[in-house]
C-alpha cells in the first residue's frame, strides 16, 4: 500500500488556527489574499511582513489536533509493514512536524525565512516582532521574506508530488474545499491512475464525485476512524 494523503485548511482550523480574516472578511482593512503577492511586497513590505509575523506568531498558541496525531501514526504503522504514507499539505502551519510527520509542504512553511537574492532559507519562530525585519545571515540583505507560495507563484514541489500521486494505491483529500489549483486536481489524477479515493471535509468538496468515499465530519472527530478503515 502506498496511501498518499493531502490535506488543506480543514485539518487545521480544528486546532485553532486563525484565518485573519474579520466579520467582513477583511485584514486591516484589505482581503488578505492582496497582501500574498509578490506585488504587495514590492508595493509595501511593512504591511506584508506584519501580516506574516502575525501568522508565524500564532503558531506558538496552537497544538495538533488528534488528526495530525493519527496522520503521524499511521505512518508509523504503515513503514513497519513495509508500506508507505505520503503526507503533502496546502497549509504553512507546523501542526503535522510538530505531531510527529514529514510533510511535503507545496505552499511553503511560515516556519521558515528567505533570502530573494542569495535564496538561502532559516527556519525561525523565535523572532516574531511585526515591526521588525530579519536580515539574512549569509548576505547581509535586509530583510528575509517568508517562505511561502505566494498567488501568482508556482507551489513547490510538483515534480515530487505528481510522481508520488501516480505511484500511490490510496488516496485521502482532508479538510479540503477542492477549490484551490492545482492541489484540487490531485483527487482526479490519483483516481484517474487506479487509486481507492476518499475526501473528508463539512461538505462535499467541489472536486469529488461519485468514486471518491466521503466521509463528513471535522478532521479531529473522523480522521482518525477513516485512517484506521483505508489501512485495516
Amino acid at each position: 500500500m502506498h496511501l498518499v494523503v493531502m490535506t488543506g485548511a480543514g485539518i487545521s482550523a480544528d486546532s485553532g488556527v486563525r484565518t485573519f480574516r474579520d466579520s467582513q472578511g477583511l485584514w486591516e482593512g484589505q482581503r488578505p489574499e492582496d497582501v500574498a503577492t509578490p506585488e504587495a511586497w514590492a508595493r509595501d513590505p511593512a504591511l506584508v511582513w506584519r501580516f506574516y509575523q502575525e501568522r508565524r506568531a500564532q503558531l506558538a498558541t496552537v497544538e495538533p489536533n488528534p488528526a495530525h496525531i493519527a496522520l503521524a501514526k499511521t505512518a508509523a504503522t504503515l513503514s513497519a509493514r513495509g508500506d508507505r504514507l505520503t503526507l503533502i499539505t496546502q497549509n504553512v502551519d507546523d501542526l503535522h512536524e510538530r505531531a510527529g510527520s514529514e510533510a511535503i509542504h507545496m505552499h511553503g512553511e511560515l516556519a521558515v525565512l528567505r533570502c530573494e537574492p542569495c535564496n538561502q532559507t532559516v527556519r525561525d519562530l523565535e523572532r516574531t516582532k511585526a515591526d521588525e525585519f530579519l536580515p539574512c545571515a549569509s548576505c547581509g540583505h535586509g530583510r528575509l521574506r517568508p517562505d511561502i507560495v505566494w498567488f501568482g507563484e508556482v507551489p513547490f514541489h510538483l515534480d515530487e508530488i505528481q510522481d508520488k500521486l501516480l505511484d500511490c494505491t490510496h488516496f485521502a483529500a482532508i479538510g479540503t474545499s477542492g477549490q484551490v489549483w492545482p492541489a484540487a486536481g490531485m483527487l482526479q489524477v490519483a483516481r484517474d491512475h487506479g487509486a481507492v479515493t476518499y475526501v473528508q471535509a463539512l461538505e462535499l468538496p467541489a472536486n469529488a464525485d461519485a468514486r471518491d468515499t466521503f466521509v463528513a465530519g471535522r478532521a479531529a472527530e473522523v480522521v482518525p476512524g477513516l485512517l484506521q478503515r483505508i489501512t485495516e
